[in-house]
């Protein structure tokens, strides 16, 4: 299994944890991002990552049968899990800006889900997808990211089982601090794009 240090030291290699100014998709702003798609982009550097997310995911949750991932960021996430744990994966993806299981993708009743993201901060569409789980009356076993960005603030309520945890400070458009205001920001999401 990676230690933090380790999995810092490859999201910094990829540069899948760049600095600048950006615009998150909350609307706030902050000095670093994460951009999981560079990770993703470098398969080695990527299965490294996701194989000591799956040996967490097998020693901290208990047993399930579905992963069940957000698109974009976690399709590619979930499904290498899926094949690490040799477990059924699929994805929502949003239709007139809500989730949905399209492709003939389905939720067994009774079935037990792990709900997967490349990045969790607020726990938005995480908390989004876990509404099809109820719907189809499946059970939730719990979260799993490669990064938990929330701080503890997730509006997530079950554990979040992730390969690192970052503490990225950040700030309203009223408070930033003055060496973020004399860079020009970006918006890197992929949410209202």
């Amino acid at each position: 299994m990676l230690s933090s240090e380790e999995s810092l030291k490859i999201l910094k290699e990829t540069k899948a944890l760049i600095e600048g100014h950006f615009i998150l998709s909350s609307g706030l702003h902050s000095s670093k991002y994460v951009q999981c798609a560079q990770l993703m982009s470098k398969p080695t550097h990527a299965l490294k990552m996701c194989k000591s997310l799956s040996e967490k995911i097998n020693d901290e949750l208990e047993e399930f049968d579905l992963i069940l991932s957000t698109a974009m960021g976690g399709i590619i996430v979930g499904y290498e899990i899926g094949k690490l744990l040799n477990k059924e994966t699929i994805f929502a993806e949003r239709v007139n800006k809500d989730f949905k299981l399209r492709r003939d993708f389905v939720i067994k009743k009774n079935s037990r889900v792990l709900i997967v993201e490349d990045v969790i901060t607020t726990g938005k569409s995480s908390i989004e997808c876990s509404k099809l789980v109820k719907i189809n009356n499946a059970k939730i076993v719990g979260y799993a990211c490669i990064i938990d960005r929330s701080n503890g603030k997730s509006i997530i309520k079950k554990k979040i089982v992730s390969q690192v945890n970052l503490s990225i400070p950040t700030y309203t458009k009223e408070n930033l601090p003055e060496y973020l205001s004399l860079i020009d920001p970006v918006k890197p999401g992929s949410r209202n794009f």
